[in-house]
């Protein structure tokens, strides 16, 4: 998956709907100093200098998906006790719809409390039930479930072995999914699998897949082995197992697997990695990607999570970049036209007068380098609309083009002087000027006023039209015709000569 389809999937996020079902807990950290030995034990004295109380557990998959825009409903039971009215007060200040968290008379709401220096957790401090949830919660879990799970493009299930998702709620929640037609995607744990048999994606750790598969991962053979028999048995669409800093290999109910390397540059804290790994699975297939592109984007998001100290979320602006350094320069100009159209609001908020040309640039020469320099000096920003294959065969007949567009969009974004590089299948570029709305139309002289397309559009909102003369003698025509002369009769030369 190349960074402009990256870009294209973060643009649809805002659209989003998950419901989160699971354990949700407080997260709390202190932050300190340690610099000398307690004189009643030997243990090290840590100076807290800052706290901080965060939704942990299920929470962090809200949270990360939060940052990334999507609409969050959570669906969970907590103690009615101070911890859990906390949690609850927490979930309403970030406009996140906890209709469905019900309050548990006497169940004690889970709370963590990890202490640190030096960015080291020296000491993590567990207060929590992890007794089931009752009978009738279980119901009530259940039915609102029931009653809102078709509002949702997927459905989110975070288990942290706290007692809410019992074998009951799972079995009616994996059921509700199927019969909803929507995506059921487990962050599972414990010995047995079998609860969450039928489940859309399980994503385990290392770890957690060779207890719940019997089989001791040592080597790629015995890892091959424990996903394979997993995804199997519990008959899931697909099975990703994150690998820490060694990245995640993808089981499909096919038959087939996916192994991806970490992206992360280095590994601090592997907390909080899985429920990036699911919040990511979960929104991809939400917003259409398929099981393999879902898994390209989780894996960028995972690597710059594991590079945090502390469960963290990751930001589209975060996963973007570290998809900007594997697809650098030309790549990073080349944009689908919605997430062009909000990088030109953007612009034009600062004032940056825009200029729009297109074509087929087929063969690039230097009448093109030279019409395209000129454009540029008219405005601020030069957009190139470029023509598609498909388009270019319309237009000029079955061998053209001469080059693909992919191939051509990374060259013409490789020059200075195009700041964004767009490819259009329509025979003309109407669409796309509609869309981007530019303030100046640029055409080569061979055109008159009256002929370019988008000319009174672009003059109805005040923008102008700009006429650029062509080099003479500079076609790609005539660059093809040169060619054909210059090699008609040459023999060709066989490797025997």
């Amino acid at each position: 998956m190349d960074r402009i389809e990256i870009e294209h999937f973060l643009s649809r996020l805002n659209s989003v709907k998950a419901l989160v079902i699971g354990d949700l807990m407080l997260d709390e950290y202190l932050w300190g100093s340690t610099e000398r030995i307690s004189p009643e034990a030997p243990v090290q004295v840590v100076d807290v200098v800052r706290e901080d109380l965060r939704l942990g557990g299920a929470g962090n998959v809200i949270n990360n998906l939060v940052s990334l825009g999507c609409e969050v409903h959570v669906a969970s039971v907590v103690g009615e006790d101070e911890d859990g009215r906390a949690l609850r007060k927490m979930l309403n200040q970030r406009a996140i719809n906890a209709q469905g968290v019900f309050l548990a008379p006497g169940r004690k709401t889970s709370r963590k409390t990890r202490i640190l220096a030096s960015n080291q957790q020296m000491l993590r401090i567990d207060r929590e039930s992890r007794d089931a949830i009752a009978p009738a919660f279980e119901q009530q879990l259940v039915d609102y479930v029931r009653s809102v799970a078709g509002n949702f493009q997927v459905l989110l299930v975070s288990d942290y072995l706290k007692g809410v998702l019992t074998e009951g709620v799972l079995r009616d929640i994996i059921a509700i999914g199927k019969a909803e037609g929507i995506p059921v995607v487990v962050d599972p744990k414990g010995a047995d699998y079998t609860k969450y048999r039928g489940a859309t994606l399980l994503t385990p750790n290392r770890k957690e897949a060779q207890v719940a598969s019997g089989i001791q991962i040592k080597d790629e053979k015995s890892l091959n082995s424990a996903g394979r028999k997993l995804c199997d048995e519990l008959d899931l669409d697909a099975l990703v197992l994150t690998r820490s800093e060694e990245g995640m290999s993808l089981f499909l109910r096919s038959g087939e697997h996916l192994q991806l390397p970490t992206e992360a540059r280095e590994v601090y804290d592997v907390s909080g990695a899985g429920d990036t790994v699911l919040t990511l699975f979960g929104v991809g297939l939400a917003a259409g990607l398929s099981l393999e592109q879902a898994a390209h984007v989780s894996n960028l998001a995972a690597g710059i999570v594991v590079g945090k100290v502390g469960t963290s979320t990751v930001s589209p602006k975060e996963i973007l970049e570290v998809a900007g350094r594997l697809h650098q320069d030309s790549d990073l100009k080349i944009k689908d036209r919605d997430t062009l159209k909000v990088a030109l609001e953007a612009d034009r908020a600062l004032g940056k007068k825009i200029v729009f040309t297109n074509g087929c640039f087929d063969l690039l020469h230097v009448g093109h380098v030279k019409y395209l320099q000129a454009a540029r000096k008219l405005g601020d920003l030069l957009v190139m609309g470029l023509n598609s294959d498909a388009s270019i065969q319309r237009l000029k007949g079955p061998k053209r083009p001469l080059i693909g567009e992919e191939e051509r969009a990374h060259i013409l974004a490789a020059l200075k002087c195009i700041d964004y590089v767009v490819v259009f299948n329509e025979d003309t570029p109407m669409e796309l000027i509609e869309l981007l709305r530019p303030d100046i139309l640029v055409k080569g002289g061979d055109y008159t006023p009256e002929g370019v397309v988008g000319k009174d559009l672009v003059e109805s909102y005040g923008g102008r039209v700009e006429l650029i003369q062509f080099v003479d003698g500079k076609s790609t025509t005539g660059i093809v015709e040169r060619i054909l002369d210059q090699y008609r009769d040459q023999r060709p030369v066989t490797g025997d000569e």
